[in-house]
C-alpha cells in the first residue's frame, strides 16, 4: 500500500485518479474490443432446432429434446451419464465430492456414493498416479486437477506412465493400457486469475505421443467430447475453459452422444482466409471476422481444432489450399505453441498454394500479471489486424 504522505510526490496519472480502473478493460469508445455477447454469438446454439441439427449427433440425440445449459452443467450431465452407464467409472479429485470449485460434479456423490465419487488429498501427482493404476486394473477413472496451473507435479505420471503404457505393453496393449483415463482440468484466463489461475498449458502435452489433448468451445461440445474421451482407448487430457463454465449458455441435447476426437469442425465457410483456433478464442475470432467481413468485404473460414493433439491436419490443409492464407489463434503462449505446429505443417503441406505468410496470434511469451492479463490474451483487434495483413498480400 502507498502511504498517504508519499502520494504528493507521485505525479497525477490515470492510476491515481479516483474512479479509474487500474486493470485491463475495454475503453468506453471501443469499436472492436467489446465483451463477447454470449446471447447472440453464432458460436452457440440459441435454439433447440439449432442444437439438434448437428449432423455429428447420434440419431437418438437428434430425435430427442434439448435444454439450455451452461458449460459446467453439460459436463455434469456427461459425468452423470458415464457413472450411470458403467460401474467401472470413478470420479475423484480435490473437493469433487461436494461439487468442485466450479460445480461440475454437483450432486454426483449423492447419487453414486462415496465409493465412486470422492475427494482426494491435495496431491496432483497422487491423484493422477492413482488414476493410472485404476485404469491399468480395468477401471475408467476421471481425475480432476482443480486448476490446470497445478498439473505440473503430475507431469511424470502423465508423460512417463499413462502415455507409455500401451506402447510398452506390446501385444498386451488392449488389456494393459490406460484407456478410459481422463484427466480433467479448468484452464485459461478469466481476466483476474494472475500467475496461478490463468495458465493454458495445453501445448506442453502435445509433445507426448500416447496422450490426446482436447479443449471444448461450448456446452454441447464439452458433453460430447468428454463422453468421447471417456470411451477412448488412449488417456485424454481434457482442458475446460473456465471462463466459459457459466458464460457460455446454449441448447444442449438431453440424450447422450459422443463427438469424434482428433476431428476439427468448420464453424463457418469462407474463401479468402482460414482462421484456426480452439476454446475461448473462437469467440474473439468470430467477432473479428464479423468486423473484417463488414469492413473489407472478405470471406473468412473459421475452424475449431477441438483436439489439439493429435490434430486434424487434413481439414486444415484442405481449407488453406482453398483460401491460400492462414491465421492461427490461441490463448497460450506463442513460443512452441499449438500455432507453431499448425504453421509448420501448413507451410510444408500447402507451400505452393500459400499467398501470405502463416500468422500466429497468441498469448505473449510472459507470465499473466494480474493488472495486464487482458493485454496478454489475443483480442478482437489483434485478430482483425491479422486478417487485414493477410488480405494485403
Amino acid at each position: 500500500m502507498i502511504r498517504p504522505r508519499l502520494l504528493s510526490r507521485i505525479p497525477s496519472t490515470s492510476l491515481t485518479k479516483p474512479g479509474i480502473r487500474t486493470y485491463a478493460s475495454h475503453p468506453p469508445g471501443a469499436r472492436l474490443n467489446l465483451p463477447t455477447d454470449f446471447s447472440t454469438t453464432p458460436i452457440l446454439a440459441h435454439t433447440s432446432k439449432d442444437a439438434l441439427s448437428n449432423l455429428e449427433l447420434s440419431p437418438e440425440a437428434r430425435n430427442g429434446t434439448a435444454s439450455r445449459q451452461n458449460l459446467f452443467q453439460s459436463i455434469n450431465s456427461a459425468l452423470g451419464h458415464a457413472l450411470r452407464t458403467d460401474q467401472r467409472t470413478l470420479l475423484f479429485g480435490e473437493d469433487v465430492a461436494f461439487g468442485g470449485v466450479f460445480r461440475c460434479s454437483m450432486k454426483l456423490a449423492e447419487e453414486f456414493g462415496d465409493a465412486r465419487v470422492f475427494n482426494t488429498p491435495l496431491t496432483e501427482q497422487g491423484i493422477v498416479g492413482f488414476a493410472v493404476g485404476a485404469a491399468m486394473e480395468g477401471m475408467k477413472p476421471i481425475a480432476e486437477v482443480q486448476f490446470a496451473d497445478y498439473v505440473y507435479p503430475a507431469f511424470d505420471q502423465i508423460v512417463n506412465e499413462a502415455a507409455k503404457l500401451r506402447y510398452r505393453a506390446g501385444t498386451n496393449a488392449e488389456t494393459m493400457g490406460c484407456g478410459g483415463l481422463v484427466v480433467r482440468m479448468p484452464s485459461g484466463g478469466v481476466g483476474h486469475g494472475a500467475l496461478y489461475h490463468s495458465q493454458s498449458p495445453e501445448s506442453l502435452f502435445t509433445h507426448i505421443p500416447g496422450v490426446r489433448v482436447v479443449i471444448p468451445r461450448s456446452p454441447t461440445q464439452a458433453k460430447g467430447l468428454l463422453l468421447g474421451a471417456i470411451a477412448c482407448n488412449d488417456p485424454v487430457v481434457f482442458l475446460e475453459p473456465k471462463i466459459l463454465y457459466r458464460a457460455a449458455v446454449e441448447y444442449v441435447p438431453q440424450e447422450a452422444y459422443v463427438l469424434p476426437l482428433s476431428k476439427a469442425e468448420i464453424l463457418r465457410e469462407g474463401k479468402d482466409v482460414t482462421i484456426v483456433s480452439y476454446g475461448t478464442p473462437l469467440y474473439t475470432c468470430s467477432s473479428a471476422i464479423a468486423a473484417a467481413e463488414r469492413d473489407f468485404g472478405c470471406s473468412v473460414e473459421l475452424i475449431d481444432l477441438r483436439t489439439v493433439y493429435p490434430w486434424d491436419r487434413q481439414t486444415i490443409m484442405e481449407s488453406v489450399n482453398k483460401t491460400g492464407k492462414c491465421i492461427v489463434v490461441h490463448e497460450s503462449m506463442v513460443n512452441a505453441g499449438v500455432g507453431a505446429e499448425v504453421a509448420a505443417t501448413v507451410q510444408e503441406g500447402c507451400f505452393l498454394r500459400l499467398e501470405a505468410p502463416v500468422q500466429r496470434v497468441a498469448g505473449w511469451s510472459t507470465h499473466a500479471g494480474l493488472a495486464y492479463e487482458k493485454f496478454n490474451i489475443p483480442d478482437v483487434v489483434r485478430v482483425y489486424d491479422a486478417i487485414k495483413t493477410a488480405l494485403s498480400y
